[in-house]
């Protein structure tokens, strides 16, 4: 706009300085006349007004000549903005030249894909905040109310005799730490997903699940499985917080147990490929369907979409290692065939690590 300005008054200075060379001109031949408005305007007005006022109006003419299309341009912008202003998100304004008004068009297509994102993003957080709430909702729901059920038969005195009564407060025990668990697991979930801050260190992972799977052993025995252990003689460092890493691999050492207990075995590896440290926990029972996998990760999925006791926690544990993973700079993964579901973890090695791996490798005979 600045330039169709200045090329306005350059045009019109010219114009009438061309018309007052002309008018002078005329003026000094004795052979022509001037015209009469011009006379008129030049013994009323004087010379330095006259061409004043000649220069305003040839400017606004020109100005208007010139800017016709930018006009036409902006009033395309202020029609684009006003469709953005009804919630028409999709809408993008033309970016013509490299002028202010096409920077203007262009910043204001790219706020509207920000914002369109934001809505979006806004819209997925609620969605899921009302499944979080239907979810816990049902699963707090179903052992409070067996509580509640029991404790008012106890209270009610309706029970045969004092064998009864202990069942009855057994089953109300069981569905008060089943109640904890689910409570647990919820507020961890939260926490890591709300960016939980870790306090990073170096840990040994071969150290670490080695330790793990020993502190599981009786649950293998009482599982009648066995576990087999692979774990490299050299160690494997990696930067992490070591009580929320531990989360993890318990968490996958448990759900190896309970839904594995057919194939009588879980296998453990850690190893590291590249600048990675790799562990993998498999195990030999029920194999997965394929159309659950990319499932199993998302927050109170259940491989079994039953909601009884005999299936396991909150449906929050492979959630939580996921987002303690994540926050880790990790991946973890899931794959199952005909024989074997494994889980697999990959954290980044601490750099000393990724230095005498990357030493190791070239050190390597060709």
């Amino acid at each position: 706009m600045l330039y169709l300005f200045g090329i306005s008054i350059l045009a019109s200075v010219l114009t009438v300085g061309l018309i007052y060379l002309a008018a002078a001109s005329a003026y000094s031949n004795e052979y022509l006349d001037l015209p009469p408005i011009l006379s008129e305007a030049l013994r009323q007005l004087g010379l330095l007004a006259t061409f004043i006022i000649a220069c305003l109006c040839f400017f606004f003419m020109y100005f208007y000549i010139f800017s016709r299309s930018a006009i036409r341009y902006l009033l395309r912008i202020s029609q684009g903005i006003e469709q953005i202003a009804g919630g028409d998100f999709d809408t993008r304004l033309p970016v013509q030249g490299n002028d202010e008004l096409g920077g203007l068009a262009e910043n204001i297509n790219r706020m509207t894909v920000q914002l369109k994102l934001s809505i979006e993003e806004e819209r997925r957080a609620e969605r899921t905040k009302v499944e979080l709430v239907t979810n816990v909702n049902h699963d707090l729901r179903t052992p409070l109310t067996s509580i509640v059920g029991y404790l008012r038969l106890i209270e009610a005195d309706r029970y045969r005799d004092e064998v009864e009564l202990r069942h009855f407060a057994q089953i109300a025990y069981e569905k008060s730490i089943r109640l904890k668990t689910m409570i647990d697991d919820l507020f961890e979930y939260t926490r890591t997903s709300g960016g939980l801050i870790l306090h990073p260190s170096p840990i040994n992972l071969v150290e670490m699940v080695g330790q793990l799977a020993a502190q599981f052993r009786l649950q293998f025995e009482q599982a009648g499985m066995k576990c087999c252990l692979a774990l490299p003689e050299h160690s494997i460092i990696i930067d992490a917080d070591g009580d929320k890493l531990v989360r993890v691999f318990e968490n996958l050492i448990a759900n190896a147990i309970q839904y594995g207990k057919d194939g009588r075995r879980i296998d453990i590896e850690v190893k590291s490929e590249g600048v990675q440290a790799v562990v993998e926990v498999a195990n030999y029972g029920e194999p997965l369907p394929a159309a659950i996998i990319p499932l199993l990760f998302q927050r109170f999925y259940r491989g079994e979409q039953s909601r009884s006791r005999n299936t396991g926690g909150s449906g929050l544990g492979l959630a939580i290692a996921k987002n303690i993973v994540e926050l880790h700079h990790g991946s973890i993964s899931a794959a199952s065939n005909e024989g074997k579901t494994s889980f697999v973890v990959k954290i980044p090695l601490a750099s000393s690590n990724e230095d005498n791996a990357n030493e190791g490798s070239l050190l390597q005979p060709r």
